[in-house]
């Protein structure tokens, strides 16, 4: 019976033991279980806030981009706002000179026998920073360059060294005008060839030409942006009949090809033409009524600025306001005549002359507005006391300036008495010919 009861105590024992072993067995399962529920909470938790920090993330480059476009747009009217500006003040000086001559005495003054060779720059020293820092140069050319071997000749036909169209390049002329009553002085073949030794000197030309094609391509010039056309005209060719079938070769005045010419430049996008007219009376100080109906016609159809020479000596400028058919109102400009650049001429007036600068603005319409004519009167000096390089260019007001100053510090004036003299009277001329500056 012990022996039993021992037995049943064991065997009570077991059980119970294995029913706590289920209860630690069940317990533990519940507990890994809570525990990787909580685990999984915990992951799901940082992947949703991760999410969510995403989610603002996003939210906060598309704020940027949005800020950035904001701006980018902002900055592109600005630019537009600037670029519109900008047109408004598109601003620009063009610089006009006279006749270019060259009589026989001034290619022997720029001879240089120990090189047999010419040199023409040291007409231009006491000048020739007006020119170097212009915006757009504007010359008449009275010679031609058909070459040495034709022989190089005076009035009545010239004929010059090439090196002078250098010269001119290197003092800053940009164009000239070629159509004048001396370009027919050595023939078509002259025309040619000056044409030629122009375009080697990087001088853009008007008025004359080698082909058809040439004649009825129109001259442009871009300053700043600015569309600049250029027509050129002459009254005649000193009698010297125009070649057979070469009748495209010079521009006379004639009011059906200037209107061509002109309609022309403005179908092409001119903004501003610029007409240089051969004409007028020599040695006569004031336009004749010939030149002042020209101006009329021009500026009617569509001349801004019209550059007059040939009389060699300085005519008056104006500024008009120009009303056209339609009624529209522009401004025009004109100065008759520039006088001699450079020459060695005696008569009357023929030594004076002027640098012209005209500022002129393109507005943002399309206008064009003439604003200032100012000038640097000029004199063409020959010092006949010198072996050589006699001829110089001076800038009237200051060499008076210089002299003024020399005396008023008591040191010895760089020339004389005389010329100084000579110096205030052609002011005072070209003064009263040419008129005020505006």
């Amino acid at each position: 019976m012990r022996g039993n009861r021992r037995g049943n105590k064991k065997i009570m024992a077991f059980q119970k033991m294995a029913r706590f072993d289920k209860k630690f067995i069940k317990g533990l399962y519940i507990s890994v279980a809570t525990l990787f529920v909580l685990f999984l909470c915990v992951i799901a938790f940082f992947h949703i806030n991760k999410a969510i920090e995403y989610k603002h993330f996003l939210e906060e480059i598309d704020e940027t981009l949005a800020r950035d476009a904001s701006l980018s747009t902002s900055s592109e009217d600005n630019k537009d706002e600037q670029q519109e500006k900008k047109q408004t003040d598109t601003t620009f000086t063009l610089t006009a000179i006279g006749d270019v001559m060259c009589h026989n005495t001034q290619f022997m003054d720029a001879y240089q026998k120990d090189t047999d060779s010419y040199d023409f720059s040291y007409v231009f020293e006491d000048i020739n920073r007006y020119l170097k820092t212009a915006d757009l140069v504007v010359g008449s050319l009275e010679t031609s360059f058909a070459g040495k071997d034709k022989g190089y000749s005076n009035y009545p036909k010239f004929n010059s060294p090439d090196q002078l169209a250098y010269d001119l390049k290197k003092l800053g002329v940009n164009v000239l005008s070629t159509a004048g009553n001396h370009c027919l002085d050595m023939g078509f073949d002259g025309i040619s060839r000056t044409i030629d030794v122009l375009n080697d000197a990087d001088i853009s030309h008007v008025g004359t030409y080698k082909t058809p094609e040439d004649r009825d391509t129109i001259l442009f010039r871009y300053v700043k942006g600015v569309k600049i056309a250029f027509v050129n005209y002459t009254y005649g060719t000193n009698g010297i009949a125009i070649p057979d079938g070469k009748g495209f070769c010079v521009n006379l005045i004639d009011k059906e090809l200037m209107k061509k010419d002109i309609d022309s430049a403005k179908s092409q996008g001119a903004d501003l033409v610029v007409a240089c007219m051969h004409w007028g009376t020599e040695y006569e100080t004031t336009a004749n009524k010939e030149q002042e109906e020209f101006a009329d016609f021009l500026f009617q159809n569509g001349v801004d600025v019209i550059l007059g020479n040939h009389p060699h000596v300085l005519q008056s400028m104006e500024k008009r306001t120009v009303t056209l058919e339609d009624g529209t109102k522009k401004d025009g400009f004109v100065i008759y005549a520039l006088g001699n650049f450079i020459c060695d001429q005696n008569a009357d007036n023929t030594r004076n002359s002027i640098i012209l600068n005209l500022k002129i603005t393109k507005h943002v319409d399309g206008n064009i507005s003439i604003d200032e004519a100012r000038y640097i009167p000029i004199y063409m000096y020959k010092d006949n006391s010198s072996k050589t390089r006699k001829m110089k260019l001076l800038d009237i007001k200051k060499s008076i300036e210089s002299y003024d100053k020399s005396i008023l510090n008591g040191v010895s004036p760089s020339f004389s008495k005389s010329l100084y003299d000579n110096l205030k009277v052609q002011l005072d001329k070209i003064k009263s010919i040419v008129g005020p500056e505006f």
